[in-house]
């Protein structure tokens, strides 16, 4: 038995044929005598319905091999739960700031809206991200990229422009950080993607 188990992800896109389809519609409008609308192919003649699920992830029991292993994997479980929340907000933010400088021409403007925000998220939770231990703030950087697409470099160049991001970059590697950090859920960083998913899915 290996230390980790390996995830199966099943993506169920496929279509479910005529049976089925019939069963979920009588539960879904029983009363409704138009009955349950879905797409459909046409195949030599006859009519196939076709549903489309979301993905659905299956794993198998986490092993481990001892003790020091299964504290080591209820440290991370902590560390994601803590740093999750903020890279889902980073995400939020993100995506809000992109659209509101869309619609502004003047880099000038733009310039005093960035400081404006900045000032207001290091207002909000500036005392609460210094409170992060180092591998909670490596977590989050990680974490901040799987939500934006964008490593937090990325985002400070282009929020704060070149020269803000060359700095915080170099401020950041005197303390072990690399604002570059990219995600890697297939590899590097499965184990992280696992526990995201789980707390996405309420399972832990």
């Amino acid at each position: 038995m290996t230390g980790k188990s390996n995830k199966v992800k099943l993506t169920l896109t496929g279509w479910l044929i005529l049976l089925p389809c019939l069963l979920f519609s009588q539960i879904v409008t029983p009363q409704d005598d138009q009955g349950f609308r879905c797409s459909s192919y046409i195949i030599n003649g006859d009519t196939l319905p076709v549903l489309y699920l979301e993905q659905v992830y299956v794993w198998g029991s986490k092993s481990f091999m001892n003790t020091a292993e299964a504290r080591q994997w209820d440290r991370l479980v902590h560390n994601v739960k803590v740093a999750y929340p903020y890279a889902k907000l980073a995400g939020i933010k993100f995506n809000d700031y992109n659209q509101k400088l869309s619609a502004v021409k003047s880099e000038r403007e733009k310039k005093q809206m960035m400081k404006q925000a900045e000032d207001e998220l290091q207002k909000q939770f500036g005392p609460e991200l210094k409170e992060l231990t180092f591998t909670q703030g490596k977590i989050l950087l990680k974490l901040v990229d799987r939500q934006t697409s964008n490593s937090s470099y990325d985002i400070v160049r282009e929020f704060r422009g070149k020269f803000m991001a060359f700095f915080w970059q170099g401020i950041g590697k005197l303390f072990g950080y690399n604002l570059k950090t990219k995600y890697d859920p297939l590899h590097e960083d499965a184990d992280i993607e696992r526990i995201v998913l789980m707390i996405e899915n309420g399972t832990i």
